[in-house]
C-alpha cells in the first residue's frame, strides 16, 4: 500500500484471498484506499497476504467458507477492527472433482454446495444484518462461465455457480435499494486453482480465446472494483461475463 493513498473510509470483506481470484481483488480495493479482512484456510498463506496487501489496513481470519462459526467470526472481526462491513465478495470456492455427474459422489455434490452457494448466502445474510441494511452497500459474488453454460466433467461445479448467478438475482432484488448485487463469470483465470485447466500447456489453452490469453487475478480485481465503486451505482442483478471472448467462438466450427 503506497503512503499517498487516501482512505477510502470503506471496508470489505473477501472470502478465499489469500491468493488467485480474492487476492486480485483485496490488491485492488487496497490500492483505492479501502480496509479488507480476508479469509482463507490456511492460517500460514493468509498471514502472508496480510503482510503483502499491508497489515495496517488489511486483516485475515482463517477458517472454512462453509463453517457457520468461522463465518460469525469473519464479520465480528471486521466490524472490531474497521467498524464497517460496506462491501461483500463471496470469492471461496471448491471443486474437489472431475467427471461425468452421472457418477457424481451426492455427498460430494453436498460439499460443492455448501462451499459454493450455502456459504455465500450466510456471509451476505451476516453482512445484511451487520451493516449494510441500515447502511447500504454492495455484494459481489464470484461465478463461473461453467454456470452459463455446460462445462463437461465439472458439472457439480457448473451447477453451483449458476445457482450463485441466480443467488445474485435473488439477493439483489431483496436487498434494493440500499444494497446492489452483481455477480463475476470469468472464464480460464491463472491461479493455483484452475492450474489443472492450463499447467503444462498454457500456449495451447490460450490459443483458443481471441484475446489470446488466459486471464489473471488482475483482470477479474478490476472488474469486481467497478462493481463495488460508486461508477457502477445503477447496475444490481447482473452478471458480469469476463472471459477473454471464448465465447465468440460458440458459432464456430
Amino acid at each position: 500500500m503506497t503512503a499517498d493513498v487516501q482512505d477510502s473510509g470503506k471496508t470489505a470483506i473477501i472470502t478465499g484471498a489469500s491468493r488467485g481470484i480474492g487476492y486480485g481483488i483485496a490488491e485492488a480495493l487496497v490500492a483505492r484506499g479501502d480496509r479488507v479482512c480476508i479469509t482463507g484456510r490456511t492460517e500460514e498463506t493468509l498471514k502472508e497476504a496480510v503482510e503483502k496487501l499491508g497489515a495496517d489496513r488489511v486483516i485475515g481470519v482463517a477458517g472454512k467458507a462453509h463453517d457457520p462459526a468461522h463465518q460469525a467470526e469473519a464479520v465480528e472481526r471486521t466490524m472490531e477492527a474497521f467498524g464497517r462491513v460496506d462491501y461483500l465478495v463471496n470469492n471461496a470456492g471448491t471443486n474437489p472433482v472431475f467427471g461425468p455427474i452421472a457418477d457424481l459422489d451426492l455427498n460430494v455434490a453436498r460439499k460443492v454446495f455448501e462451499t459454493n452457494v450455502v456459504s455465500a448466502l450466510a456471509f451476505a445474510q451476516l453482512t445484511w444484518k451487520a451493516w449494510q441494511r441500515e447502511n447500504g452497500g454492495a455484494i459481489v459474488n464470484i461465478a463461473s462461465v461453467a454456470g452459463v453454460s455446460a462445462s463437461p466433467f465439472i458439472g457439480a461445479y457448473g451447477i453451483s455457480k449458476a445457482a450463485m448467478v441466480n443467488l445474485t438475482l435473488q439477493l439483489a432484488h431483496e436487498f434494493a435499494p440500499s444494497v446492489r448485487v452483481n455477480a463475476i463469470a470469468p472464464a480460464v483465470v491463472k491461479t493455483k486453482f484452475a492450474q489443472a485447466l492450463y499447467e503444462g500447456r498454457e500456449e495451447e489453452a490460450a490459443a483458443a480465446y481471441p484475446l489470446k490469453r488466459l486471464g489473471t487475478p488482475e483482470d477479474i480485481g478490476g472488474a469486481a472494483e467497478f462493481l463495488l465503486s460508486d461508477r457502477a451505482g445503477w447496475i444490481t442483478g447482473q452478471t458480469l461475463v469476463v472471459e477473454g471472448g471464448i465465447f465468440l467462438n460458440a458459432g464456430v466450427g
